[in-house]
């Protein structure tokens, strides 16, 4: 027999095992959802919200207006103890699309940064999406889905953006809005080598990390006008859209925000500005009119709200919102961000469907934003599976099947590492001999550094002061702006190991490492986070 021959019967007989595997996923496709339809997934990610500007959570009962996050709260489940592993946009963005802990990432800026820290992984704003790297568009995709991403990107990895000479620069000068479309053009081909179908309103980073000042704001209604083509374009397909805000982080300003000139974008300066939010000269007399006090960023709060709820109505219109199933999530706790106490890593979020869900509309199952990517194919129905994850669908979780889904929760985030395993929750903080042995000119050195960046972009400084410690996050004197309502707060924050009973101690006050009648206690803590350690990337020595 010919080589020809056997290459033929080797080609037909893939032929026909891919037909096969095709049939067998259409003919699932055709049994899930409605009307055999698989359901529309839109996961709906803020960014830096506070407890008090969600009115589903004590916190924030009745001081927000919000009636369309209201109503996914009412009608849907509350995750009450939904938790972050890495309390950050980057590194929790990361784990929410690959179902991955963020030292997983491959990306190289990421792998140097371990091997200066002697081998320590360190998960800061550095743990990156990188081209062939599967996530979970690409399984969506497998299972039948378009995929598109609009908003806040800070998770897939965008080479050869270039600097811009002027920060200061006019973005309608021609040589510089050439160069923030080309720019622009390599964060939406990042985002589309990632996986997804579709790309734009992106955002690359916050406002302030664009590169230049007068693009240094919000816009809201473009992102939204952008999520909006593409349900309108995607409407008789079942479609998967992550959709992330940029608000309510800095730079909360009205002029900056809520009601800054609507053509700015990150994409250059529009030649006239979207028209699908409600205008903000609305906003007083919506406020009056609903019994909501002014305060700080209320605002950016409804007009993140306005985005969700022209999302929704976009949905009824195309009578698609009954067969969609919304993830609420803020993309960490922000009461104690970059830390990885309670405030930082407890994150409740809300999850909708018509009807809702079987266990009702609060679940207190400990769940993970690493639960994410599982959790979502588990609702496809068609069986498509992402492999190597690390979290768990919670799925028989809103089914009631199941009111326990992990023995333990694990975390990461900076030089620390935690544990919460029943009542208890074990932290550790450890910092690289290089770094412990700085000497004061070279800690001078570092902070001069980032305060000259920071002041050139007139943003706050933390500290000028180098004898400072250092953060969890950070090895900087005093620490960096993100964790600065955090650092040194709580009275154990230095303390090299921490344990807290979370049931009598919630807030984390008293450090019980050091007492004899919790040892045990502690070396069983110290067991379960080996255990996470000893199946991840670097090393971390308890």
């Amino acid at each position: 027999m010919s080589a020809k021959s056997i290459s033929r019967r080797k080609f037909l007989k893939q032929t026909a095992l891919t037909t096969l595997g095709s049939t067998l996923l259409t003919s699932s496709i055709l049994k899930a959802g409605n009307a055999g339809r698989l359901p529309n997934i839109l996961f709906f990610i803020t960014d830096d919200m506070y407890p008090d500007m969600m009115n589903f959570l004590p916190e924030g009962r009745g001081k927000n207006l919000t009636p369309n996050l209201d109503r996914l709260a009412r009608e849907g489940t509350i995750l009450m103890n939904q938790y972050v592993s890495s309390p950050v946009c980057t590194p929790s963005r990361f784990t929410c699309l690959t179902g991955k802990y963020a030292s997983r990432a491959t990306n190289e800026e990421f792998l140097n940064f371990t091997r200066k820290n002697d081998g320590q992984t360190v998960i800061q704003w550095n743990t990156f999406i990188v081209p062939g790297q599967k996530i979970l568009p690409d399984y969506l995709k497998e299972a039948g889905y378009v995929t598109g991403m609009v908003g806040k990107n800070h998770a897939i990895e965008v080479k050869g953006l270039k600097p811009f000479d002027d920060y200061f620069a006019d973005p309608t000068d021609p040589k510089v809005a050439r160069q923030i479309e080309e720019n622009y053009k390599k964060v939406q081909d990042a985002v589309l080598a990632s996986g997804f179908d579709y790309a734009d309103g992106l955002y690359n980073n916050n406002p302030d990390f664009l590169g230049l000042w007068k693009l240094a704001v919000h816009n809201m209604d473009w992102i939204t006008d952008c999520g909006l083509k593409f349900i309108e374009k995607n409407k008789d397909r079942p479609f998967f859209l992550y959709f992330a805000t940029t608000v309510p982080h800095d730079p909360s300003e009205p002029e900056r925000s809520w009601k800054a000139d609507k053509r700015i974008t990150a994409k250059g300066v529009l030649p006239e500005a979207p028209h699908v939010l409600p205008p903000p000269e609305t906003y007083a007399e919506r406020f009056k009119k609903a019994g909501i006090k002014d305060g700080h960023n209320k605002e950016n709060v409804l007009w993140l709200d306005d985005s969700l709820g022209a999302l929704i109505k976009k949905l009824e219109d195309l009578n698609l919102l009954d067969n969609t199933i919304i993830f609420f999530f803020n993309d960490h706790g922000q009461k104690a961000k970059g830390t990885l106490y309670q405030g930082g890593v407890h994150d409740p979020s809300v999850v909708w469907k018509k009807g809702g869900f079987p266990v009702g509309h609060v679940s207190k199952t400990m769940v993970s934003n690493v639960d994410f990517v599982p959790t979502i194919l588990d609702y496809t129905g068609t069986g498509v599976k992402a492999k190597g994850v690390d979290g768990k669908s919670f799925k028989p979780v809103l089914d009631g099947k199941v009111k326990k889904l992990h023995d333990a929760l694990y975390f990461e985030l900076g030089y620390a590492r935690a544990v919460i395993k029943g009542r208890y929750k074990y932290l550790a903080v450890r910092y690289p001999e290089y770094l412990r042995d700085m000497s004061i000119e070279e800690r001078k050195k570092r902070l001069d550094a980032y305060n000259k960046h920071r002041l050139h972009k007139k943003m706050r400084i933390v500290t000028t002061d180098p004898t400072k410690p250092y953060s969890h996050l950070m090895a900087l004197p005093g620490g960096g702006d993100a964790e600065r309502e955090s650092t040194g707060k709580k009275p154990g924050y230095y303390d090299p190991d921490q344990l807290y009973d979370l049931q009598k101690d919630p807030d984390e006050m008293h450090n019980l490492a050091g007492k004899k009648e919790y040892q045990a206690v502690l070396q069983d803590m110290k067991q379960t986070l080996r255990k996470f350690l000893n199946q991840l990337p670097g090393k971390f020595d308890l």
